[in-house]
C-alpha cells in the first residue's frame, strides 16, 4: 500500500475489499446483504464495495439466492480465473503437477514418471510436468501468477544447493535453481515437501487453528514440519525437521548421515523396519515383495485391521508389531516435544494412515510416558497428495495478497 497513509479513504476501503473477498473465499457465493452483516458495513457501503470488485475483475455474479426475489438476493462470488498458481510434488520416482485457480479449486492436474530419467534433465522434466497440468487446465505458462516446487531435503538459502536429498537425482547442481529460473517466466519458490505437508493440514487439515504444532512424516522417509508461532521455522541452511538424521536410544550411532542418507530415528521408526519386525514376531504372511514402503503400509495395515477386528489380542503379533512400531515413532518425538512442546502433533503420511486410530492411540501412549509436556496426537486430515495440496496452498497465499490488492 505505498504512498497511502494508515486510516484515509482508500486504505480502509482495501481493507473492506480483502475482508469481503476473504469471506467469499470461506463461505462461497454470498448476497450483498449478508457480506454486509459478515463485515458490519452498510448496505450502501456493501454495494459499492461489490461494484469495485466487480468492475476490478475479482468477483461475479452467480444467480440469485433461491426463494429470495429481489436485488440483495443477487449472490455474488470470487472471480475463479483471476488469477491461477501451479504446484509440483517432486520424488526421486515422479513429479505430479497441479493448477489452481483463485478460489483453491484443482482445475489441471499431470504426472511424470522419472525412473531411470538422466541426472541432467531436471528442467525438462519440470517444464514438461507443469506444462502437462496447464494444458490439462486449458491454459499456459503466461496465465501463471505463482509456481511452488516441493521437493525432499531443502535448498540452503545461503549456498542454493539442495541439501538432505542425496536420493533425488540432478537436483544438486549450483546452477539448478538459475536454469528453472531462465525457463519459467513466473516466480518459483521451493519448499521442503513435509513443510507443504504442514501448510495443507493448517490451512485445510488437522492443524487449522493451531499456531504451535509439529507434523511428523511418515511415508518413503521419516521427517518432521515445525511451525512455531503460526510460521513454518527452516533453520539456517533449511534443515529444520530433517528428524530421520536425530541420534535416538535404540537405533546405532551413524556418523556421517548426510552420505549414508541414514540415521537413527529413520533406522528406528522408518518403513524399512516394518518387515524386520515382522520377522521377528513370526508373522508368516508378511508381504514377500514390493519396496520398504509398499511391504511396510501392507503390514501396518493389516495389522490395524486385525487389532480394530478383535482378531488380535494384547499378546498377538500384529498387536505387537504396531506396539514395538509405536515405540520407536514415540522415542523420537519425545525429543521433539522436549524441545519444541507444541500444543498438537500431527501424524501424517502413508504409514500413519494406514495404522489409523489404533496405531495413533499407541504413540500418544507411549509418548504420554516419555514426554513430561503431553500435546495432543491428531491424525492428518490431508490425506490425497498432502504435499501437491500444500504447494498450492502456499502459492495461493501470496498470489491472492498480491491480487486481491486493491489499493494499488
Amino acid at each position: 500500500m505505498a504512498g497511502n497513509t494508515p486510516g484515509t479513504p482508500s486504505v480502509l476501503r482495501a481493507m473492506n475489499d480483502r475482508a469481503a473477498l476473504d469471506l467469499l473465499l470461506e463461505h462461497g457465493p454470498l448476497s450483498r446483504t449478508r457480506i454486509g452483516k459478515l463485515t458490519g458495513l452498510s448496505k450502501p457501503t456493501a454495494s459499492q464495495l461489490l461494484a469495485r470488485l466487480e468492475a476490478a475483475g475479482l468477483v461475479v455474479a452467480t444467480g440469485t439466492a433461491a426463494g429470495r426475489p429481489g436485488p440483495n438476493a443477487q449472490l455474488y462470488a470470487v472471480n475463479a480465473s483471476a488469477a491461477h498458481v501451479a504446484g509440483l510434488d517432486v520424488n526421486a520416482h515422479r513429479i505430479v503437477a497441479a493448477v489452481a485457480d483463485v478460489t483453491g479449486g484443482t482445475v489441471g492436474e499431470f504426472e511424470l514418471r522419472t525412473p531411470g530419467r538422466r541426472a541432467d534433465s531436471v528442467v525438462r522434466q519440470v517444464t514438461e510436468a507443469l506444462d502437462g497440468a496447464v494444458a490439462d487446465a486449458g491454459l499456459t505458462r503466461a496465465d501463471l501468477h505463482r509456481v511452488v516446487i516441493g521437493t525432499p531435503g531443502a535448498f540452503d538459502p545461503n549456498t542454493g544447493r539442495l541439501r538432505y536429498a542425496s536420493h533425488l537425482p540432478g537436483w544438486h547442481s549450483p546452477a539448478l535453481l538459475d536454469e528453472l529460473a531462465a525457463v519459467l517466466p513466473m516466480p518459483v519458490e521451493y519448499e521442503n515437501d513435509v513443510n507443504l505437508v504442514a501448510v495443507a493440514e493448517q490451512r485445510r487439515g488437522a492443524a487449522r487453528g493451531h499456531d504451535d504444532f509439529v507434523l511428523l512424516w511418515n511415508e518413503e522417509g521419516l521427517g518432521a514440519a515445525l511451525v512455531i508461532n503460526g510460521r513454518l521455522h527452516r533453520g539456517f541452511t533449511g534443515g529444520a525437521g530433517e528428524v530421520g538424521f536425530l541420534p535416538v536410544p535404540g537405533a546405532p550411532l551413524v556418523r556421517q548421515v548426510t552420505k549414508a542418507n541414514a540415521g537413527g530415528f529413520q533406522e528406528l521408526a522408518g518403513a524399512q523396519v516394518l518387515a524386520r519386525l515382522a520377522r521377528e514376531l513370526g508373522i508368516e504372511d508378511a508381504p514377500g515383495s514390493g519396496t520398504h514402503q509398499e511391504v511396510a503400509a501392507e503390514l501396518v495395515g493389516r495389522a490395524a485391521e486385525a487389532v480394530e477386528r478383535g482378531e488380535e489380542g494384547e499378546d498377538g503379533p500384529y498387536a505387537a508389531l504396531l506396539d514395538r512400531f509405536a515405540t520407536g515413532l514415540a522415542t523420537g518425538l519425545a525429543s521433539l516435544v522436549a524441545v519444541l512442546d507444541p500444543e498438537i502433533v500431527v501424524l501424517s503420511g502413508e504409514l500413519f494412515s494406514r495404522g489409523g486410530e489404533p496405531l495413533r492411540a499407541r504413540v500418544a501412549a507411549e509418548l504420554a510416558e516419555l514426554a513430561a509436556s503431553r500435546p495432543r496426537l491428531l491424525a492428518g486430515d490431508v490425506t490425497h497428495r498432502p504435499v501437491l495440496r500444500g504447494a498450492l496452498e502456499s502459492a495461493l497465499a501470496t498470489a491472492r495478497d498480491e491480487v486481491f490488492d486493491t489499493s494499488r
